[in-house]
């Protein structure tokens, strides 16, 4: 039997009625729409998310690798959720030469992990170095009360922010943002809260330049105060915050002065 690592799903729990366990297979679900090529599920923990994406995508994907940093947990998952796509090994996403270890990815699963870390910027950057360009992303994480800030659970250095979170993403405009509550995942709802968010975010071949497919920006006024959108070619229409609404209005006179 496992040891309880925080919010990773121990054999014991994995039972019908656990809601952690069926929020956690609502993001791996969530997320298939999206797998294709050679996939990475990072910070995997027993293996039971990698493998069930691997049965649903076995037509899509050319590989799909699980990695966590703990060695127990991987020959758990080897022993018990086999898939002739899927192999699991250590790693540490903070690890700066990962990259050269198991290579780059077209599609990178990343649930519950980035407030595992102490420094979420170089977990991030890290991630954007594993993923090719065209490549898709979905990082999921809960709030709280900030970077460098206490939260409830003691396996967390912190919960970053909703603002802090969107921020991570202002190089990469191509990025929706959705949010959960239990087992359902959808676009935000001002009245709704919401513990956590799933970003889905596509890597530009040129990120930043006057080829991104963003087409339009506006913003609505409701009872709440504003709300900015942008409308990209790949993603639709998205809610985003300020900053990232600016940097979009920024790449679309960009791109018109190349026309």
């Amino acid at each position: 039997m496992l040891e309880d690592t925080g919010e990773r799903i121990i054999p014991k729990e994995m039972k019908p009625e656990n809601g952690m366990l069926l929020e956690h297979l609502a993001r791996y679900t969530f997320a298939t729409p999206y797998v294709k090529g050679r996939v990475l599920d990072i910070a995997t923990g027993t293996g039971y998310g990698a493998q069930l994406v691997a049965k649903m995508k076995k037509k899509d994907i050319t590989e799909m690798m699980g990695v966590d940093i703990d060695p127990t947990t991987i020959q758990y998952a080897k022993q018990h959720y086999h898939h002739p796509l899927l192999t699991f090994q250590t790693g540490d996403i903070l690890n700066p030469d990962l990259v050269n270890e198991i290579g780059i990815f077209d599609t990178i699963l990343s649930f519950e992990t980035i407030e595992h870390v102490p420094d979420d910027k170089a977990f991030f950057e890290n991630i954007m170095k594993l993923l090719r360009p065209g490549g898709i992303l979905l990082l999921s994480t809960p709030f709280g009360q900030g970077r460098g800030k206490p939260s409830r659970s003691p396996f967390h250095y912190h919960q970053l922010t909703e603002e802090e979170f969107r921020e991570l993403f202002l190089d990469y405009p191509n990025t929706s943002f959705y949010f959960q509550r239990g087992v359902t995942i959808e676009p935000k709802r001002q009245s709704r809260h919401y513990p956590l968010s799933v970003a889905v975010c596509v890597k530009a071949a040129e990120p930043g330049s006057h080829k991104s497919s963003i087409q339009s920006a506006f913003v609505q006024q409701t009872e709440e105060g504003p709300v900015y959108f942008i409308i990209d070619k790949t993603s639709g229409e998205q809610i985003v915050n300020q900053k990232t609404f600016y940097k979009a209005l920024e790449t679309i006179e960009t791109k018109q002065m190349f026309r």
